[in-house]
């Protein structure tokens, strides 16, 4: 039995309220360890296709007398409605929540009277672009945070439990106070998500060709833009001021750049006799630097300090078990992928495959790739 199983073995058994994408794959999770448990949802659908996906049992009427924790899955503006309901119809569990913003829903538990004793937020810092328990996966949340927000009314051992639930799905605990995680996420979460659908939308009325153009760059920066509308307006909605402060900051840094580029597109113009104003492309180039500074500030592999990789780049046939070719070739020179991407080549019928290294085994990388008849890009 693996540690997560050993953990998931030794937990009450668990309610999950909600059998979408997070819920679904919590379920998935914690059953294939051996914990039990049972499923709850307003659609009979859904709950059903949650069940046959091996995510656990339905919860009838006489499962709730042993139910020790309850994971609340559900859309964040009815999120403290359903941890209420479930504190008052589970009076000696544990309940706690995977919504992705914490201090609105603290504060209306609270407000509404309910036991903050028993009560834990929780936040896995885990998702996929599609919903629905379709898209759920048991090992979604591994190597993942899971933010752990205990109110101070909250039970030391109550706590204990949330965390070792995480750990029980692969997860690593991170405790943190609800005010700090919803102006945390503001910044490495939802503005990204607010970036990203700025940036893509602007594809609507791009020519044809300038989208032919697109290579992983915007591939990279739109990934997240495909999500739900629905729920981000909710998750937005939940955490306003957090996000206006930071997307504030960030509208300071664009107008900053929109003058700059301004000033120096004014220098070409016809009859323009003022020069750029001065400092105007150390302005443009300072927000790219800056940018610099802090992509390193990310965590790298296995969330340790971020490295700088070396990339070799790798024309591959679009054929099946060329990329299984290539992972050989790799792993004969000795040589461990850290990072990896691919990107296929308009109008024809090949790859390029990004393959980030250790700067110290780049060239032997390059030369046993060589040797093994493959063309890398210099």
């Amino acid at each position: 039995m693996s540690l997560d199983a050993a953990v998931a073995a030794g937990l009450p058994t668990v309610k999950v309220v909600g059998t979408g994408l997070l819920g679904t794959s919590v379920g998935l999770g914690l059953a294939s360890g051996g914990a039990r448990v049972l499923l709850s949802d307003p659609s009979p659908t859904a709950l059903a296709l949650a069940r046959d996906l091996g995510a656990g049992a339905a919860a009838a009427g006489g499962d709730g007398a042993d139910v020790g924790l309850v994971v609340v899955a559900a859309p964040p503006d009815v999120t403290a409605d359903v941890v209420l309901a479930e504190l008052a119809a589970h009076p000696t569990a544990t309940v706690t929540d995977v919504a992705s913003v914490k201090s609105g829903i603290l504060a209306e538990v609270a407000a509404r009277g309910g036991d903050l004793s028993r009560y834990v937020g929780g936040h896995p810092m885990a998702g996929r672009e599609r919903s629905g328990p379709v898209a759920a996966r048991g090992d979604l949340f591994i190597g993942r945070p899971w933010v752990v927000c205990a109110g101070e009314k909250a039970d030391g051992d109550r706590v204990d439990l949330v965390r070792r639930l995480a750990l029980a799905l692969g997860a690593t605990p991170v405790v943190m106070g609800a005010e700090e995680h919803d102006a945390s996420v503001a910044v490495v979460s939802h503005v990204p998500q607010v970036a990203a659908s700025l940036v893509a939308a602007r594809l609507r009325t791009a020519p044809e060709g300038a989208v032919g153009l697109a290579g992983q760059g915007l591939r990279d920066v739109t990934r997240i833009a495909s999500s739900d509308p629905l729920l981000w307006a909710q998750i937005l909605s939940a955490n306003a001021a957090p996000v206006l402060d930071v997307l504030t900051a960030l509208r300071a840094d664009l107008d900053g750049v929109i003058a700059g580029l301004a000033s120096i597109a004014a220098e070409g113009e016809p009859g323009a006799g003022a020069p750029p104003a001065l400092g105007a492309r150390a302005a443009v180039a300072k927000v790219v630097a800056d940018g610099n500074v802090g992509r390193e500030r990310i965590p790298g592999k296995h969330g340790g300090q971020a490295t700088r990789y070396a990339v070799v780049t790798v024309v591959v046939p679009d054929a099946p078990g060329s990329l299984a070719r290539l992972f050989a070739d790799i792993g004969d020179a000795g040589v461990n992928v850290e990072e990896l991407a691919l990107e296929h080549a308009p109008g024809r019928a090949v790859g390029l495959v990004e393959v980030s290294v250790l700067p110290a085994v780049r060239e032997r990388l390059e030369a046993g790739l060589d040797a093994a008849g493959w063309k890398v890009v210099a």
